[in-house]
């Protein structure tokens, strides 16, 4: 049809095949690799709970999986895995900044067990270490052994004034063709049946550049909700912007929360709470439909003052130079 423009594909290799447990692109200089298993066993969570220091893992961690980015000519490396967003969530006593939590009940319920007259009291030999039972983490990747040295390679805050320096939505929106994608899920947990808590990775490969979204989601139920943000973007153009031909990697940090019943009044019909139970509509609400005052404000009434809400954009620029 006239008017519509093909983008041409680029000279890429893909290997193995939909439904495989590891897949990989090969293009322009990158090679990108996804790793996506079962649920870890009882000794590889064994292994995962003695290196988080004694942290009670989630019902679903899938220690095995993985998301790697590699740009050949320069040796940067960047890999998103389970055990290192673990590594996020605070083990020990929560204090300001941390987001902390408790269900309606948690209070009671608590004070129940350490009541010596009940009938399922806390056993008095095995005391549980504190930790944040929501999972949160803002965990946004981390650089891996490449070839390259991290303390050269490393993001650095980015320029508002450069055009170059963001994630151009609008061209992500397009209907460009979609050359490689895979979604990686790191953890799950239905917070013993007060909610959700997840972590899943999903990139996608187009003939311009690579699109990447870490996305830890939160809900408890009657509480909050809960949402934290990586996105990392590669233009595989040249930088017209940059004078030394440097080609760069943008990340973007993004943090929201929002207290359960201020979405809860913004349902379609307030007897149907499905919506809520639907990821894609809750976050939706929270990016779109509600203030930054409200739903990325520390300060903001009813909130946690988590240390996770505000977005934050920086550059990595991949020099070839040693």
């Amino acid at each position: 049809m006239s008017g519509i423009q093909t983008l041409p594909i680029p000279e890429h290799t893909i290997q193995g095949e939909p439904g495989d447990s590891t897949t990989s692109i090969s293009i322009h200089g990158w090679n990108i690799s996804c790793t996506s298993l079962p649920i870890s066993n009882a000794p590889e969570i064994d292994q995962m709970h003695e290196t988080l220091k004694g942290l009670p893992l989630p019902e679903m961690p899938f220690g095995n999986n993985s998301v790697v980015l590699r740009h050949e000519a320069s040796g940067w490396e960047y890999t998103f895995t389970a055990l290192e967003a673990l590594k996020g969530v605070k083990l020990g006593e929560l204090g300001d900044g941390d987001g902390g939590v408790k269900v309606g009940h948690a209070k009671a319920w608590l004070q129940s067990r350490l009541d010596p007259a009940s009938d399922s009291p806390m056993p008095q030999t095995s005391p549980t270490k504190p930790y944040d039972w929501t999972y949160t983490t803002t965990y946004p990747g981390h650089q891996t052994d490449g070839r390259a040295e991290p303390s050269k390679l490393k993001f650095t805050l980015a320029d508002p004034e450069n055009p170059s320096h963001c994630i151009p939505l609008a061209q992500l929106a397009r209907k460009d063709p979609i050359m490689y994608y895979t979604e990686v899920p790191l953890f799950e947990s239905e917070l013993d049946d007060n909610g959700s808590s997840r972590l899943i990775i999903r990139l996608r490969v187009m003939p311009t550049c690579f699109f990447l979204l870490s996305r830890f989601f939160l809900r408890v139920d009657n509480v909050l909700f809960r949402v934290s943000d990586t996105r990392i973007y590669h233009s595989f153009a040249p930088d017209p912007q940059s004078s030394s031909g440097e080609p760069h990697v943008v990340r973007e940090m993004s943090g929201w929360e929002l207290p359960y019943e201020k979405l809860k009044q913004r349902l379609p019909l307030l007897t149907d709470l499905t919506p809520l139970t639907d990821t894609n509509w809750v976050v939706q609400m929270l990016t779109s439909s509600f203030p930054k005052s409200v739903t990325q404000n520390p300060k903001a009434p009813g909130g946690t003052g988590w240390k996770g809400l505000g977005t934050r954009v920086e550059c990595c620029y991949l020099s070839t130079q040693s």
